[in-house]
């Protein structure tokens, strides 16, 4: 995988603020602070700085396309298969043998952060620029809390409580942010961030052209549903009615905001067409990649290429590829379409497995070094329906859900939810509508890192753990079913930030 850049590790961005003091020889400079204040000049200095959280997403360590090790890897989806690797850092993830000390673990939690630092950054120093026109400081600030709630809502439903920060920091502050808020105040300030982001009506509806990348309303919307579905089923029950009602809401202003009418009129395979990008409607909000380039490309088709294939790229490869759980292949129905898409059988020697085949480019733009130009879609408008629907399963509407979990079944090419539940394969499988749609969550959104999210959100821990154990193990490969337990529903605090203060940063249960 070629280099990609690495985002700023978390607090390490800090403002000097000396205290006052009548002896000049005894004021020094902290030689860990960066005053950033003086490079907030002009309206031109905000944009370069927004954009430079934006960049921290490319980071292999963040929320984009390599991020599948802390997301559908922890899932039954995908696995390395590799225990040896990085002396079997990676395997730890599928293998539910995580330690606090993995190295891996502590570089995504860094990386969230730093993306988090820049945002505070942007919105510490704001109001020290004059803009001439009111409306792009609003487009900033909006973007930058923008970004900040998506890395914490990524925090929160992996470590549970997390530090909470929302200022740029003092270095002489640093020691005032190590201790976890509880996950309640944390979505309260995701909430906050959203609420603030779309009430200041500073976005289009959706972004186009050059723009595309950058959020938009409906981004905004659709990730505030998310959050409050999430809320709704993993926090307490006391105020789950409230949260699906504003999940709905939220989720609704999203899906108003598209500009094409029945989701069937979107083949499923523009949607990941590279040729496409910029114009496939069902796209809301996307990490845009540079075909041909050797810093802004996508590297995935090449990576998840199998060896003796030539589907996803040009680019030889030597190894399996990325590994498909059995599990998964299972699950697909009879003549799904997405499933012949998104994987393949590869039969060379060394390899024999499935492997995945959904995001391609073996075009000769992106040539024999596999510099590919897809962008990692984190946002589209099947999720937002699949959303729906579970929102309204679980307002006790189920007719509407259905309605909604049939308009991507159709797009599939698949029989509908009330004739297929007349099919004892498919009722047997998945004999409740919740089940129902959790399946076509799974088959839908098939390696966009939503997974282990849909798991956390469908099972109670206990729920999640019975889950799993039902599994067949000869369909996991090496991974080891049998070392999932309760613990496993959050990861670890990583072990340099535990022993900071272990009171303030307590470690979470079984580790």
């Amino acid at each position: 995988m070629k280099k990609k850049l690495i985002a700023i590790s978390c607090l390490a961005v800090f403002m000097a603020i000396s205290p006052s003091c009548k002896k000049e020889f005894l004021q020094q400079s902290d030689p860990n602070a960066v005053a950033l204040d003086v490079n907030f000049q002009t309206p031109n200095d905000v944009l370069l700085a927004v954009n430079g959280i934006y960049q921290s997403l490319r980071s292999a360590n963040n929320i984009g396309e390599s991020s599948d090790l802390w997301t559908d890897q922890r899932s039954d989806d995908t696995g390395t298969n590799d225990s040896q690797s990085k002396a079997g850092e990676p395997f730890q993830f599928n293998n539910f043998s995580l330690i606090p000390s993995n190295t891996y673990l502590k570089s995504h939690w860094v990386s969230l952060y730093g993306t988090i630092t820049r945002a505070n950054v942007v919105l510490s120093h704001i109001d020290d620029v004059t803009f001439p026109d009111p409306k792009v400081k609003l487009q900033y600030t909006a973007e930058a809390k923008f970004l900040r709630s998506l890395m914490y809502f990524h925090l929160v439903r992996l470590w549970g409580d997390v530090p909470l920060v929302t200022k740029q920091l003092a270095s002489a502050d640093v020691s005032g942010a190590t201790f976890r808020e509880k996950e309640a105040t944390v979505y309260a300030q995701i909430v906050t961030d959203l609420t603030d982001v779309i009430n200041s009506n500073s976005l289009p509806n959706l972004q186009t052209g050059a723009n595309i990348g950058h959020v938009s309303m409906a981004a905004a919307n659709t990730l505030l549903g998310q959050v409050y579905l999430t809320m709704a089923t993993t926090l307490d029950a006391a105020n789950r009615q409230t949260n699906l009602v504003n999940a709905k809401t939220y989720l609704m202003n999203a899906y108003n905001m598209r500009t094409f009418g029945a989701l069937s009129s979107i083949p499923y395979t523009d949607v990941f067409d590279v040729n496409k990008k910029a114009t496939c409607p069902e796209l809301i909000f996307q990490i845009v990649n540079k075909q041909g380039d050797i810093n802004y490309s996508s590297a995935i088709a090449a990576n998840n290429q199998a060896k003796g294939e030539t589907i996803n790229s040009q680019k030889l490869a030597s190894g399996v590829g990325y590994n498909v759980t059995h599990d998964l292949i299972n699950e697909y129905e009879a003549g799904d379409a997405r499933m012949a898409f998104s994987v393949k059988y590869a039969n060379d020697p060394i390899v024999k497995d499935w492997f995945v085949t959904k995001f391609r480019d073996a075009s000769d733009a992106a040539g024999k070094l596999g510099y590919g130009g897809n962008d990692w879609i984190l946002m589209r408008y099947a999720d937002v329906i699949l959303m729906l629907a579970e929102v309204n399963m679980y307002l006790g509407d189920d007719a509407t859900a259905i309605q909604y979990l049939d308009m991507v079944r159709v797009r599939a090419g698949m029989p509908t939810y009330a004739v297929s539940m007349a099919n004892s394969a498919y009722s047997t499988s998945f004999p409740t509508l919740k089940l129902a749609i959790l399946h076509e969550r799974r088959v839908e959104l098939a390696f966009e890192h939503h997974r282990w999210f849909d798991l956390i959100r469908t099972f109670t821990t206990p729920e999640l753990v019975t889950y799993f154990k039902n599994k067949k193990q000869a369909d996991f490969g090496s991974a080891q079913l049998a070392n999932f337990s309760t613990k496993d529903r959050y990861y670890p605090i990583p072990f340099d930030e535990y022993k900071l203060d272990p009171v303030k940063m307590y470690q979470n249960p079984g580790y």
